[in-house]
């Protein structure tokens, strides 16, 4: 059965954003071999979205806190950019910007969560 989910960040350098992901965010990890660093993630949940018609399905990753306003000052003062918060019926949102392009979604949730199931 399902024991895990194991998330992918494709990027233009790889190991900038290990980096971040180790010394900024601080989450643990394990050697795969040769420096490939895999990275314990907090707990997860996943969800299923509905799509409009013409949408192309696709997939997002957002990582969540409780206070987005902490977390993103916590965040600048490490040097961490984040984009403009929205607020969604669900929650606030913002990005992260990773070193060498591309973004993390950040988000304070609204809804009830399962990241406390048993």
């Amino acid at each position: 059965m399902i024991t895990g989910l194991h998330a992918i960040v494709y990027t233009r350098d790889a190991d900038k954003v290990r980096a971040f992901l180790r010394d900024v965010l601080r989450l643990k990890s394990v050697d795969a071999g040769h420096g490939w660093l895999i990275f314990a993630a907090p707990p997860a949940e996943l969800a299923a979205h509905p799509i409009e018609e013409g949408e192309n399905p696709h997939h997002e990753l957002y990582l969540m806190c409780d206070d987005l306003q902490a977390t993103m000052k916590e965040l600048d003062g490490k040097g961490v950019q984040c984009g403009a918060v929205t607020e969604a019926r669900w929650g606030s949102i913002t990005t992260i910007h990773l070193p060498g392009g591309g973004k993390l979604g950040l988000y304070q949730p609204r809804h009830p969560t399962a990241v406390d199931l048993p």
